[in-house]
């Protein structure tokens, strides 16, 4: 192919309309999606459920509930971590402004109004929005609840090591191998010495003695790599033959773990980008986790309808594959529609008159 080369001199109109903007492969899965949402009515049970968290009179500026599901939605399907993210993956996309429902010249949220948001709305509500997608997906028969599996996995805190206080004493780790070298006859002992005690004892982290003044609900225990981390564990259902996942749940990273069902973890903690949290508190995680599962079973359920899970599965197909999808069953009945009309239509000609017969 013949190299491209940047125009010069051509003055680029000074007004273009919404519909000639460039759109990514990732626009018809989100609008699909929208569709889906819209048709069941989410906004207006998400608007219901969180009206008492709102004041009766204009204050300032909220963010709509409808807006912030989907704003957490995304961290599923764009695989973000954080909110800094994904308020920044908002204002970078067309499609995702689209999805959120924002125009051209709006300015879309920043990760401190996501974050209130978060704060403002309690875990029950967030709790019962997963439940709406779990009734969407039981409407479209991917609940059937006859074999259910359980299984457990770790996520990193947002909490370190290295800041770890003593229960009983308030000390830090340094203060307190100190003391236990002073008591051994170590007296005023360097950095060096401290390090070279400490790698002698025999030693080991409980989370009965040792807490995060910053997350106290974290808890020491190795992760998948072997690590020694602060962690929580996340605990699902999920039904074996459709895949869907029936409830969630949070706990101190130190509580025991289940038989394995490693598939929904890896979509959503994996993939998903949930792996490692920014979020402090067992209550503000487990909101994650709720609105990441329901990320989980809506990618279930486009994946049934339309073929693909994530916009990323859209990457290198073209574009219209989606909306191809979209409107083959339509096209199918109109076809089908019109070959039986053809084919009553030929009867009526073709049949023989009728008679009535004497008794």
């Amino acid at each position: 192919m013949a190299m491209g080369k940047k125009r010069r001199g051509d003055q680029e109109p000074l007004w273009v309309s919404g519909s000639e903007l460039p759109r990514s492969s990732g626009h018809p899965f989100y609008e699909r999606l929208n569709g889906l949402l819209e048709s069941g009515g989410f906004d207006e049970f998400a608007e219901s459920e969180c009206a008492r968290f709102y004041a009766e009179r204009l204050g300032r500026p909220s963010l709509p509930p409808g807006m912030y599901f989907r704003l957490l939605l995304l961290g599923y399907f764009e695989g973000l971590d954080s909110e800094r993210g994904i308020a920044w993956r908002a204002q970078d996309s067309l499609s995702i402004r689209r999805f959120l429902g924002l125009g051209v010249t709006e300015s879309s949220p920043d990760h401190s109004t996501i974050s209130r948001t978060r704060r403002l709305i309690d875990v029950e509500t967030h709790g019962k929005v997963f439940s709406w997608v779990l009734g969407l997906l039981s409407e479209s028969g991917l609940v059937s609840g006859k074999t259910v599996g359980v299984d457990a996995t770790t996520l990193e805190a947002n909490a370190a090591l290295r800041s770890i206080v003593r229960r009983d004493t308030g000390e830090d780790y340094e203060e307190f191998v100190r003391g236990l070298a002073e008591v051994s006859g170590v007296a005023t002992p360097t950095r060096a010495e401290l390090a070279r005690f400490d790698r002698k004892r025999k030693k080991q982290l409980s989370n009965a003695e040792w807490e995060n003044p910053h997350d106290p609900d974290a808890q020491v225990t190795k992760m998948k790599d072997g690590r020694m981390h602060l962690a929580y564990k996340a605990e699902q259902a999920v039904d074996l033959e459709c895949g869907t996942i029936l409830g969630v749940t949070l706990h101190g990273g130190a509580k025991g773990d289940t038989e394995s069902l490693e598939r929904p973890f890896a979509h959503q903690f994996e993939t998903g980008g949930m792996r490692r949290l920014h979020l402090r508190g067992c209550h503000n995680a487990l909101k994650r986790v709720y609105i990441h599962a329901c990320a989980f079973n809506l990618g279930l359920l486009m994946r049934t309808l339309v073929g693909v899970g994530t916009p990323r599965s859209l990457q290198g197909r073209p574009a219209a594959v989606l909306n191809a999808s979209a409107g083959s069953s339509t096209a199918l009945w109109e076809r089908f529609s019109h070959l039986l009309r053809r084919i009553l239509a030929q009867w009526r000609e073709n049949r023989p008159p009728f008679q009535l017969r004497a008794a």
